[in-house]
């Protein structure tokens, strides 16, 4: 459970209908082998002490006796087990039958949730043998002890505030107001749901659509156990389809018709922290639900499940191409009606030859289509200096031709030489000063041409960069629209690998592909035999590292040590344990040291879940201290 990390399983054992003692043997089996496991959340079928398709036979006292007497063996086998678990039985009370999930752990029965919602249609008719659940909980004598009994249950972990387990049954989730919603509003972190739900065509796809919806709906962890083989097929077949979902991602789905169980961990921390920044997430100000200590040890968590280590790339092709045009789209979108309210019919992009700036007029030839504006209203300048080599050269004036707009070269070397001349500078002095004086002097070109043209100034900078504050402050941390300011580095390669792929142009997909393959640079010092000789990641770190830290630190609130411990799962094959500490470190040092750059940051369009707009989604002080995280830090085993 450490670093909010818990592991949960839904497990579905073979039974026999009516056949408690079997059934009561398979389910402990299965609570020996999930403890094993370590989880510490383990959830049964609905009903499956005793099967759910016993039919009338549920009129019978000797089943009903023998589902009460199982119970308590099962709650006293749990005694020295480290789980909180739930098991579906049909249970009496004041002369009513119920369809209830009870709650185990540590040798004790801690409560007993009702079904809420009874089926009673197509091939289900639980009216005919259960009595709903009351409309609140109560407490009941159970042989003697008082059990909480009703819906809506609430089960706190002593060991942990954030871990608060609540139950649902079956039908209860396809009600059109589960009262998984009142439970979650109360503070449940995790709901599970304790399910009979028979196969047919199409129900899989619906019923993993319904668990993400209300995990995503709920900012909750769900735990759906589901029956399977060994229930009755008089009618029905059952798939032991296991369900385990968080916030809307299904962490973990069984194999349907194949009894057994499955794990994963639910980040309950993550779901706690998605919370608090969810104003539409409103929790209930009264307390009314009927809340239940339990008790389990908190003990470190083996993970299981993965982490993608490019969190703003989707994996798979198509998604990852809808992706891309979704992107582009958002972007020109964006500059189109900047450039509509302006009443521009010209853009000015400073072109380097790299990705950044490349992917910059890709956005602005298709906004400029949008607006039915002749390309040639944009102009691509191109500026050479000291460190830029031919093949960028090239390239930035191939694509401006190939593209349609207006290719503008102004070299600035005469200018930054006497800029030199007037603050005293020593041209062989390569310091910060020679680097910079080159970006300012570029965005003073752009905005001057800008001016002359009565165009806007499109800044190419990403958000990797903002980021690290890799940007020269007043130079290419400057422009008039910023279209690539919500979009990370790693997702810019992707942008400008499927615009080639889709232009129909040969020619300039070979120059965009050329420009792939160049290493990442801003060209501001002298090359080396004719090649580039300042590459950006050997001095700020890889940035598909930077970005996988950006993505946990700003969507769910991480705390660096949890980063870096998810890191080395995502870049086991990457990455050593040491260089990822390092530039951990790095990235919380120049995140911290660099808000002021992106607290004066140019309007551009958000594109994603994550963005650094100091309007919108990221308002930091300038000067806030970054100890507390370089402490977390400081604390780290390289294990």
């Amino acid at each position: 459970m450490r670093q909010g990390f818990v592991k949960v399983a839904a497990a579905t054992p073979d039974i026999r209908v009516a056949d408690v003692a079997y059934n009561t043997e398979q389910i402990c089996r299965l609570i020996e082998e999930t403890e094993e496991q370590g989880a510490k959340v383990i959830v049964f079928p609905e009903l499956c002490i005793t099967g759910y398709t016993c039919g009338d036979l549920f009129t019978q006292d000797i089943l009903l006796s023998d589902a009460r007497s199982a119970l308590h063996r099962l709650a006293g086998f749990t005694e020295d087990k480290d789980a909180l678990i739930f098991i579906g039985l049909p249970l009496v009370v004041d002369g009513e039958l119920y369809n209830v999930a009870a709650a185990l752990n540590r040798g004790v029965v801690l409560g007993l949730t009702t079904k809420t919602f009874l089926p009673n249609y197509g091939e289900f008719y639980e009216m005919r043998q259960f009595s709903q659940g009351p409309e609140e909980a109560r407490e009941i004598l159970l042989d003697g002890q008082v059990v909480p009994f009703g819906p809506q249950l609430l089960f706190e972990s002593a060991a942990m505030d954030s871990l608060v387990v609540s139950a649902e049954i079956c039908e209860d989730v396809w009600s059109p107001v589960p009262p998984s919603i009142e439970a979650a509003r109360e503070g449940a972190s995790i709901i599970v749901n304790c399910s009979a739900s028979d196969e047919t065509v199409g129900k899989a796809v619906y019923r993993k659509g319904l668990i993400e919806g209300q995990s995503a709906r709920l900012i909750s962890g769900y735990i759906y156990a589901n029956a399977g083989e060994g229930e009755s097929t008089t009618d029905l077949v059952f798939g032991g389809h296991n369900i385990i979902a968080e916030n809307g991602t299904v962490l973990c789905t069984g194999r349907r018709f194949e009894n057994g169980v499955i794990y994963s961990e639910i980040d309950v921390k993550r779901i706690m922290s998605e919370r608090r920044k969810n104003t539409t997430f409103q929790s209930s100000k009264e307390r009314r639900l009927l809340r239940i200590p339990f008790y389990i040890d908190e003990t470190g968590t083996v993970l299981t499940r993965t982490f993608a280590s490019r969190p703003f790339v989707p994996a798979e092709g198509k998604e990852r191409e809808d992706r891309c045009e979704e992107i582009l789209t958002i972007q020109a979108m964006g500059l189109k009606k900047r450039l509509a309210h302006a009443r521009c019919r010209s853009a000015v992009v400073g072109i380097s030859g790299g990705l950044d700036s490349t992917l910059a007029l890709l956005v602005a030839a298709k906004a400029f289509d949008a607006l039915e504006l002749d390309r040639k209203g944009i102009t691509a300048v191109t500026m050479p200096c000291f460190g830029t080599t031919d093949r960028t050269y090239q390239n930035a004036c191939k694509m401006s031709v190939k593209l349609g707009a207006t290719l503008r070269e102004v070299p600035i070397a005469a200018a930054v030489r006497q800029h030199f001349e007037d603050i005293g500078h020593d041209p062989e002095d390569h310091s910060v000063t020679y680097e910079n004086a080159q970006a300012r002097e570029r965005t003073q070109v752009l905005m001057d041409i800008a001016n002359q043209t009565g165009g806007l100034v499109i800044g190419t900078g990403d958000m990797s960069e903002l980021a690290l504050g890799w940007a020269t402050y007043n130079g290419d941390h400057m422009s008039m629209y910023g279209v690539n300011a919500s979009v990370p580095k790693t997702l810019v390669r992707h942008l400008v690998h499927y615009y080639a792929d889709t232009c129909g142009d040969s020619e300039l997909k070979e120059v965009l592909y050329d420009v792939l393959d160049t290493p990442v640079s801003p060209e501001l010092l002298p090359p080396k035999d004719g090649e580039i000789a300042q590459k950006t990641e050997d001095l700020v770190g890889p940035y598909e590292l930077h970005d996988f830290f950006l993505y946990y630190m700003l969507r769910f609130g991480y705390e660096p040590s949890k980063i870096y411990r998810i890191a080395k799962l995502a870049f086991a094959e990457e990455y050593d344990n040491i260089t990822i500490l390092k530039w951990l470190e790095t990235f919380y040092r120049r995140f911290f040291s660099q808000q002021f750059k992106r607290s004066c940051l140019p309007d551009g369009p958000k594109v994603g879940t994550v963005a650094l707009s100091p309007r919108g989604d990221w308002r930091m002080p300038s000067d806030a201290c970054a100890a507390a995280w370089l402490e977390d830090l400081a604390h780290v085993k390289l294990d």
